[in-house]
């Protein structure tokens, strides 16, 4: 996420005057990604109006739905690490000694039942490309710099830094609302990431920490169905 932001410090265009036409004309990445999320950013905008706030939210709509076999497969890599509890925990107490031999012996564990413990990063890996793609596009096109949403003009920073406590909190939320599973990698980073999140919702246009609140609160509603509401139906007792 570090390297996400020194990345993102440098993408910034140096001439702003750039509008969606142009950039089939630009690089690679400009005609074959930037030049597509530019166009169906003004296209859902023309939908709404012209409002580019409502536009970002049809298309963080359509990225989650479209990431969501990703997700799926993450909630039954968690379902099954949920599952394995009891043997690591066997293999915790075995090898408390030797570190390294229960790491090899929670790795071979995860191999023999085909878990991959870091399944989570997948969903927020794909979107990264997405963020910065999204980034580009805001930045060559003034419709949407020059565009205000609510109190927010989505080509600068939130002056009262609403968008990015807003950020903060529902990345926290939606990291809770998975289940916490002990020993895991993704845990230490799940922690992390809403201060990350943060930090460059502060940095960033207003229209990218907007992107990322959508994304989570359909995060949230996503995760009360696989793993809240789930969880209570398995804690029901059957009446007799």
């Amino acid at each position: 996420m570090l390297a996400l932001m020194v990345v993102l410090a440098g993408c910034a265009p140096l001439d702003h005057t750039m509008d969606t036409g142009d950039l089939k004309n630009g690089n690679f990445w400009e005609r074959n990604v930037v030049y597509y999320f530019a166009t169906m950013l003004d296209t859902f905008a023309d939908w709404f109006g012209g409002s580019y706030g409502l536009s970002i939210l049809l298309l963080t709509i359509i990225v989650r739905t479209i990431i969501l076999p990703l997700t799926l497969k993450q909630y039954r890599s968690s379902k099954a690490m949920q599952a394995l509890q009891p043997e690591m925990k066997q293999i915790r107490e075995k090898y408390k000694d030797n570190p390294q031999k229960q790491q090899e012996e929670t790795m071979k564990l995860f191999q023999k039942h085909q878990v991959n413990p870091l399944a989570g990063c997948l969903p927020l890996i794909v979107q990264m490309p997405i963020f910065i793609a999204l980034y580009n596009a805001i930045y060559w096109n003034a419709d949407i710099r020059e565009h205000t949403f609510l109190w927010l003009q989505l080509g600068e920073k939130d002056p009262y830094f609403i968008l990015p406590v807003i950020a903060a909190i529902t990345t926290f939320v939606q990291s809770k609302m998975m289940p916490q599973q002990p020993n895991n990698p993704m845990q230490m980073i799940l922690l992390i990431f809403p201060v990350l999140i943060f930090v460059m919702a502060i940095s960033f246009p207003a229209a990218l920490p907007l992107y990322w609140i959508y994304s989570n609160i359909y995060t949230i509603t996503q995760n009360y169905f696989l793993y809240v509401r789930n969880s209570d139906k398995g804690k029901e007792v059957p009446a007799k």
